[in-house]
């Protein structure tokens, strides 16, 4: 037997075997992402909407085929059940035992809060999304958290840049945890920092169902001072104060109420506000670009209900993925911050940025007065201005 046409021929096979063995797919392990969101409880729609955007944005962003570097991707959805505990428990699974490459949430800053350390212990990125409190992305940050959702600082200078200047008083109202509590010290310092006074704040149980007497407070805050006067309002999920305020008669004391823009649920409430006027992350006819037509469309033809607030933020934490993973070449952690930081991308709302200092995504917001129409079931929130990611870019809070 000659040895020689032997080697050449083992060779040429196991070339061809590895060949084969790529061609297949089987060489190249799966992209592994884990996704924490409330998808039951008070906070159900957002986290659902979370997922399902998400899917979308993997969906487009692939152009069909769902994988990143030619690598399936898996995701792994878990429900914390808005429970802090019971998130810090998920991630650390979807870490240790799933070996996940990277996760995405949660929906509750409370609950965010409470799990950023976990990403550090594992040298694991956390793209937070939706929970918007201040401190993910200042005090209790940490290199390992990026963040595609927007801050209470970008939604309060926002809305505030909609009613305050010098003669303006705001009272204002919102959840007694990090949501509110944030949301409320950044819209407070860009008001006034606009000329407005914030003189009374009221922070309510967020299970709360009698909003009588924050109410009252407020009015006895606001009746005496000179127009023009607005109560403003940050709540997030069911419940709260906004049917109270709008039957309080608060009109009697030339007191009007301001508040951001929200799911298509919430704007249903706000019908009766014809002409208040704030901001909004996305609403589905103010973006005007080609992802934000396509999610439009698809959303419409496979659930027979435009896309909402929070499917918009899935989608973009889908963008981030996609483009942080094919410019870092893979999943490595290091080198996946290195790619992410400064980083571009885009999503339906327009170009994000994640700022190389503390993660966050600056981005555009949308100024709005509201419009009501008899054949649409919810408050529209009619487009303005496009308030620039420059313009709304919050302090960096991390030092």
């Amino acid at each position: 037997m000659n040895k020689g046409k032997f080697c050449n021929g083992c060779i040429l096979f196991f070339i061809l075997l590895a060949m084969a063995w790529a061609s297949s797919g089987l060489a190249a392990e799966p992209i592994k992402i884990g996704m924490i969101q409330g998808i039951s409880g008070a906070y159900e729609i957002y986290g659902k909407a979370e997922v399902t955007g998400f899917r979308m944005g993997l969906e487009y962003f692939t152009k069909g085929t769902k994988k990143i570097l030619d690598r399936d991707v898996q995701l792994i959805v878990e429900d914390t059940q808005l429970k802090a505990d019971r998130a810090k428990m998920l991630l650390t699974k979807l870490y240790s035992d799933d070996k996940v490459d990277l996760a995405i949430g949660p929906t509750s800053s409370s609950v965010a809060l409470a799990v950023l350390p976990v990403a550090q212990e594992f040298k694991k990125i956390l793209i937070v999304e939706p929970a918007v409190a201040d401190s993910i992305t200042g005090k209790n940050w940490n290199r390992y958290i990026f963040r595609t959702g927007r801050n209470s600082s970008q939604d309060a200078i926002s809305n505030a840049v909609a009613v305050s200047k010098p003669g303006v008083s705001i009272a204002c109202i919102g959840q007694d945890y990090a949501f509110g509590r944030d949301g409320i010290a950044a819209y407070k310092a860009a008001a006034e920092k606009l000329g407005a006074k914030v003189v009374h704040e009221e922070y309510a149980d967020p299970k709360g169902t009698d909003f009588t007497a924050p109410i009252q407070r407020i009015i006895e805050a606001l009746k005496d001072k000179p127009e023009p006067k607005y109560v403003w309002v940050i709540w997030a999920g069911k419940g709260g104060p906004m049917p109270g305020l709008i039957a309080a008669g608060l009109d009697k004391h030339g007191i009007e109420i301001a508040s951001g823009g929200n799911v298509l649920a919430a704007l249903k409430m706000m019908k009766p506000l014809k002409g208040m006027k704030g901001s909004i992350y996305y609403y589905y006819e103010n973006p005007k670009n080609e992802v934000n037509d396509w999610l439009v469309k698809e959303h419409l033809k496979r659930f027979n209900e435009p896309p909402d607030f929070f499917t918009c933020g899935g989608f973009a934490a889908a963008s981030a993925v996609i483009q942080g993973v094919t410019k870092a070449g893979g999943t490595d952690t290091e080198k996946l911050i290195a790619a992410m930081e400064d980083m571009e991308f885009m999503t339906p709302k327009g170009m994000m940025k994640f700022r190389k200092e503390d993660h966050q995504a600056l981005q555009a917001m949308f100024a709005f007065e509201l419009e009501v129409k008899p054949d649409v079931e919810w408050a529209i929130p009619k487009l303005t201005r496009v308030l620039s990611m420059e313009e709304t870019a919050p302090p960096i809070m991390n030092k």
